[in-house]
């Protein structure tokens, strides 16, 4: 349980958190022992309806700052990194989670270069984006911590990415096609090695995360947020050089690329 973790950080940014996983995850951080001193949530649209979850939460909590954010625009990436600075101040931010997605995609003979594009935006391009615009405060983060090596203690980037996305092990290929959404989340996993290697000599470490099939709405699923969410904590918690640039699922499993 994400409640007994001995994980802390000071301050963790999650994108597309105003439901499903990214909800999720910010609540388990909220729950923590010593839960950070910033939690940053993030929604495409401060006024939807599906923020009103979060909300309510950033009423009883003071660490939670909620931002509106569409990481398909640079524009908006920059203004939102602008308030984590201004919050943060020279602490830096410890944790980045690109947790905001799309599930966009179709079987072969009706794949479409707008699903591929729409998919590609949000999943790769979107944690591109997002990373290089946090690198500055991850870095500072990184050189205040105490923390020796790698760990999401001391500054990370966390990728969420799928089991869709192996190409050895191509799961649920019979049943899921969605072509876009795997190729995606597979460039995904190329980004999270090419920062696994730039970053770590900044002190940041970078791993994607697949965070099992979660019940977020009538589709098909083996776990529930929670169990997903609080799994990815305690992994989280556990995370260390060996892991730099490798996908692990939400019980810390090595999965395939």
């Amino acid at each position: 349980m994400a409640k007994s973790v001995d994980f802390s950080v000071f301050s963790v940014l999650v994108t597309g958190s105003d439901r499903g996983i990214g909800l999720g995850l910010v609540k388990r951080f909220l729950e923590l022992p010593s839960p950070p001193k910033w939690v940053f949530a993030t929604t495409l649209d401060l006024e939807g309806e599906d923020n009103q979850e979060l909300k309510e939460l950033a009423c009883k909590c003071r660490n939670l700052v909620v931002l509106q954010l569409d990481v398909t625009k640079l524009e908006s990436v920059q203004a939102v990194v602008k308030e984590v600075q201004k919050c943060v101040g020279e602490s830096g931010l410890t944790l980045l989670i690109n947790n905001a997605g799309l599930r966009a995609g179709s079987d072969l003979d009706r794949e479409n270069a707008k699903n591929m594009m729409s998919a590609y935006s949000v999943n790769t391009i979107g944690p591109l984006q997002m990373s290089q615009a946090c690198l500055p405060l991850l870095k500072l983060a990184a050189r205040r911590s105490p923390c020796q090596g790698l760990s999401a203690c001391k500054a990370a980037i966390i990728n969420i990415s799928s089991i869709l996305s192996s190409i050895e092990l191509m799961d649920r290929w019979e049943t899921n096609k969605s072509v876009a959404y795997r190729c995606s989340k597979t460039a995904l996993n190329m980004l999270t090695k090419c920062q696994s290697l730039d970053y770590s000599a900044h002190g940041i470490l970078c791993v994607a995360i697949h965070p099992g099939r979660v019940k977020t709405s009538k589709a098909e699923a083996d776990i529930s947020v929670e169990e997903s969410t609080q799994g990815i904590v305690t992994v989280l918690s556990m995370l260390s050089e060996e892991d730099n640039g490798t996908l692990v699922d939400w019980l810390g499993r090595r999965i395939p690329w």
